[in-house]
């Protein structure tokens, strides 16, 4: 069974809270939800410009529960290699820890 065919519709949920909570943040937004798939990163990252930044306890704990399927994988070391990270930088800038990076890469890239 493939795990992206049970993924929740970001596009319709993250729509409709625009369109009934926070309506003046949907030309922010239109950008991603006109993606044809919508990826991990991009759900982040719309979270992050309709809700703002969290408290650090709220943060902690929403670091502590985030997936990240193989393709976002992916994407975090292809952007590492863009923009010259080494692992440090890495991980601050998506808030990971430098093992989980380190192990990222063993997994993927060696």
């Amino acid at each position: 069974m493939n795990l992206e065919s049970k993924q929740p519709d970001y596009k319709r949920i993250y729509s409709d809270i625009l369109d009934k909570m926070f309506p003046d943040k949907k030309e922010q937004c239109r950008d991603i939800l006109n993606k044809k798939n919508i990826s991990h990163l991009d759900v982040i990252q719309i979270n992050t410009m309709i809700f703002g930044t969290v408290s650090s306890d709220i943060s902690d704990f929403n670091q502590k529960h985030r997936f990240y399927n193989k393709s976002t994988i992916l994407q975090i070391l292809d952007y590492q290699k863009k923009n010259r990270l080494n692992n440090s930088q890495l991980a601050r800038h998506f808030k990971l820890s430098r093992n989980t990076v380190t192990k990222w890469k063993k997994r993927f890239i060696v």
